[in-house]
């Protein structure tokens, strides 16, 4: 028989191993060993037999980032550039399959449903087919170009959404796109038009020039552009604010309310975290209504411990839609659970690992499990 040994896919070093190492350690548990997503991506490395593996994400790894798109994008490759999101999908889903696929692995995760996550036309549809009520989607297939985009959003009567890369996360690439009379057009983006390429930016910007504006979406569409209605948001404090809700083992644990003068409210581009208690108040006895929405869309991905979901609240707090599910959407530093939940004051790792799902250890009858390095090394 074989040990049960916790060996986290992720990037060493980096906040997400490091959080979770020292959650591990509070709970009283061996220090997981990292399995660097660059040596998965290469597919050399080895695992202990028994390896209980909780995948995470391979955001802000340069070398994993390299990888991965760095054979599309060439001479042009830079760790701001937008372009590459289908490479960077392919290589994920198939270092993931391959993973599991290895004898005596265990996922804490299906690849399947992380590569379903990981495409918002797939997502959204999944969560329509389950009667989850999310923003209503572009009829047809995705728009090749700007001309083809508004001939079809005159006949979809759609003046007013969002432009979402279908394999994007963080915000990447994302267009908030209004169309006025007479013409006028507006996009607000975080993206750089650069000669060399599209490229993230910290600030957010307005494109009002229908050229610009007709170029951006141009560049963009060969990522694949999921195109979905732009619901208003309810606001707290004068801007405009949504909710990350993490569901841990089907159960809302933890919430963060990002609020922003811009449509995106991501905190890298500016967003900022919101009062939960004026959130709550404002919801009323509808709060627990919201929560459900968010678990309503976890249950869509049940082989997933943990799901997070963005929360798009309307009609001043009283309903929601689900704008995105995240497989790696626990990064909420200093963030502790819900106090009626299932996590009260726990952060969003320590809320995980006790869950079910981490419930493990040795088999009856062996001892500790052995030691592993720190780092697992490519084999």
């Amino acid at each position: 028989m074989t040990s049960h040994q916790l060996v986290v896919l992720g990037s060493p070093g980096h906040r997400r191993t490091t959080l979770f190492a020292a959650a591990a350690r509070a709970a009283g548990r061996p220090e997981p060993a990292v399995l660097p997503w660059s040596a998965v991506l290469r597919g050399r490395y080895g695992l202990p037999p028994g390896a209980v593996v909780r995948i995470d994400s391979p955001g802000e790894d340069p070398e994993a980032d390299r990888l991965l798109r760095g054979p599309v994008l060439g001479a042009g490759y830079a760790p701001t550039r937008v372009e590459g999101g289908p490479a960077w999908y392919a290589g994920v889903t198939a270092a993931l399959r391959a993973l599991a696929e290895r004898p005596g692995v265990r996922l804490l995760g299906d690849p399947e449903e992380i590569a379903v996550m990981f495409d918002k036309r797939r997502a959204h549809a999944r969560l329509a087919a389950a009667g989850v009520p999310v923003p209503p989607a572009l009829p047809g297939g995705l728009p090749g170009s700007w001309r083809e985009l508004r001939e079809r959003l005159a006949d979809a009567g759609m003046r007013r959404v969002f432009l979402k890369p279908v394999h994007g996360s963080s915000a990447s690439g994302v267009v908030a796109l209004e169309l006025g009379p007479h013409g006028r057009v507006q996009a607000t983006t975080s993206v750089e038009l650069a000669p060399d390429g599209l490229h993230n930016s910290l600030a957010v910007r307005r494109y009002r020039s229908a050229a610009e504006v007709a170029e951006l979406v141009d560049r963009l569409a060969p990522e694949g552009l999921h195109v979905e209605r732009w619901v208003p948001k309810s606001a707290q404090g004068g801007r405009a604010a949504d909710l990350r809700v993490l569901v841990v083992g089907g159960r809302a644990t933890h919430v963060v309310v990002r609020t922003s003068r811009h449509p995106m409210t991501n905190l890298h581009l500016g967003g900022a975290r919101g009062e939960p208690a004026a959130v709550r108040a404002a919801a009323g006895e509808r709060w627990p209504e919201l929560l459900a929405t968010a678990e309503a869309a976890a249950r869509c991905f049940p082989r997933s411990p943990m799901v997070g979901v963005d929360l798009l609240p309307h009609a001043r707090w009283r309903r929601a839609l689900v704008g995105e599910v995240n497989a790696f959407g626990d990064l909420l530093p200093n963030l502790p659970g819900l106090p009626d939940g299932p996590a009260p004051g726990l952060d969003t790792y320590a809320a995980q690992l006790a869950s079910p799902a981490y419930a493990f250890g040795p088999p009856a009858g062996e001892g500790e499990p052995a030691v592993l390095p720190r780092i697992l090394e490519a084999r």
